[in-house]
């Protein structure tokens, strides 16, 4: 993913490391509020790559946080169910009561700007993505528990402080 860690570095961050090939980057940022360093990176994408991908971003310590805190823990799902957290751009309703289980998929709760959700891999694909869309719409993005906690790892290794998908060292989502 060099392309999107030019763009990172093209719009003036630093430490700039992309984790896996989910759009995940890891990077420094001086001072900025999460909207703004989004707007940032956004436009750097259209500058560098014609185009714009959605960009959440939260700080490497809220993820550490929310890894350390584990909200699935008070659920308890199946443990061959796949962990993962869906980041809201906002605090945002879920349109209408969360689902129930839907072919092995679940809503558990949503937290502030995240939800968090379990699932069972099935032959119908990823029924819990659609689940997530209807409930909270387009401005979102998912990342499995195991990829929070790698981003976490690489962050932790390069001594930044931001994720995003893109997301900023704060980690870009």
């Amino acid at each position: 993913m060099p392309e999107v860690a030019a763009c990172f570095e093209s719009a003036g961050f630093a430490d700039v490391k992309t984790v896996l090939s989910s759009g995940n980057v890891v990077f420094s940022a001086g001072r900025g509020g999460e909207a703004s360093l989004a707007n940032a990176i956004e436009k750097a994408m259209t500058k560098r790559l014609g185009r714009a991908f959605l960009t959440i971003v939260r700080s490497i310590e809220d993820l550490q946080a929310l890894l350390d805190t584990d909200p699935f823990a008070d659920f308890r799902p199946p443990s061959a169910a796949k962990r993962v957290v869906t980041f809201l751009r906002e605090d945002t309703k879920p349109a209408g009561p969360l689902p129930g289980e839907r072919e092995g998929a679940r809503i558990w709760c949503v937290r502030g700007r995240e939800a968090f959700t379990s699932y069972r891999p099935t032959p119908l694909g990823p029924v819990f993505m659609e689940m997530i869309k209807r409930t909270f719409g387009d401005c979102q993005t998912t990342r499995t528990w195991d990829t929070i906690a790698q981003v976490v790892k690489v962050a932790a290794a390069t001594a930044t402080g931001v994720g995003t998908r893109p997301r900023s060292r704060r980690k870009r989502r």
